[in-house]
């Protein structure tokens, strides 16, 4: 019989994913997997409804988040496990967070505008339809209005970082950003590392407080997903694992293609704080 797998790094359209927390749960059940977690950008909105989803089919559901943090000049995504997605601290500040995503949204099309692309800011957002926007919903309306024709040429000619409608984003710090995770009971893991090129700042996140690293991702070949896997075990860290599926995207969707075992998920809850630990 075939071990149980788990796939922990999925969203949905409540941030830029294109499917429902029904479609993600029907498609975790298509793949036979024991447990997912929805890590949507910035946003806690749509764990409610993929916990529903998730107990009708009898999968394990994980409660998380994907928060952009900045350390050191650099932008990095914070993956947040076993979240109290009622703790008010959680709520209150992924709230701001989504602030500055629409604030980036806002700026983003005003620079279009000034390159002479009549894209509209409500474009976007009655596209996103979310809280949490950003430059995927609009490289997508951008793709839609007819000014490009794919969401490909809409970042290679003006989303992407030193494009000409490039926009940065104001992130909050990556302590805060751990620090919020623990004290909503959560485990605080650094994604895809092998995307971010910063290694030599992992020392200080675990000095900060970083519990895992996550070495198994779409992105990640063999050999990456070993090196961090063994940095994991030189820092005393917890790894995890997980597609990054977006939607169907290009084709089939990416949700349990990366073959996680179960047995990091029982790890992980071992690693858990105690309650009590959140109170100091």
């Amino acid at each position: 019989m075939a071990k149980p797998l788990i796939d922990l790094h999925l969203h949905t359209y409540y941030s830029d994913g294109t499917f429902t927390p029904e479609q993600v749960a029907a498609a975790a059940e298509e793949m036979q997997l024991a447990a997912i977690s929805l890590t949507d950008h910035d946003t806690i909105e749509g764990c409610p409804r993929l916990a529903k989803a998730c107990a009708e089919r009898d999968i394990e559901f994980i409660p998380g988040t994907e928060l952009s943090v900045d350390i050191d000049g650099h932008e990095m995504h914070l993956l947040g496990y076993f979240l109290d997605t009622d703790n008010e601290q959680l709520v209150q500040k992924t709230s701001r967070y989504q602030q500055n995503r629409t604030d980036r949204v806002l700026g983003l099309v005003n620079q279009l505008n000034e390159l002479g692309v009549g894209l509209s800011a409500d474009d976007v957002f009655n596209l996103a339809k979310c809280k949490a926007p950003g430059r995927p919903h609009v490289a997508r309306a951008l793709v839609k209005e007819g000014f490009c024709g794919s969401t490909d040429e809409a970042f290679s000619r003006f989303l992407r970082k030193g494009a000409p409608a490039w926009v940065p984003k104001v992130n909050a710090d990556y302590r805060e950003g751990i620090k919020l995770i623990h004290q909503a009971g959560g485990l605080a893991v650094m994604a895809h590392p092998g995307l971010n090129k910063i290694d030599h700042l992992i020392p200080e996140m675990v000095q900060a407080g970083l519990d895992g690293l996550e070495c198994w991702h779409t992105r990640h070949p063999k050999s990456t997903a070993k090196r961090y896997r063994e940095m994991a075990d030189r820092y005393g860290l917890i790894i995890t694992g997980g597609s990054d599926c977006h939607g169907a995207g290009r084709g089939h969707p990416l949700i349990g293609t990366v073959r996680v075992p179960y047995e990091i998920l029982e790890e992980m809850k071992r690693r858990l704080p105690s309650p009590n630990s959140q109170l100091n």
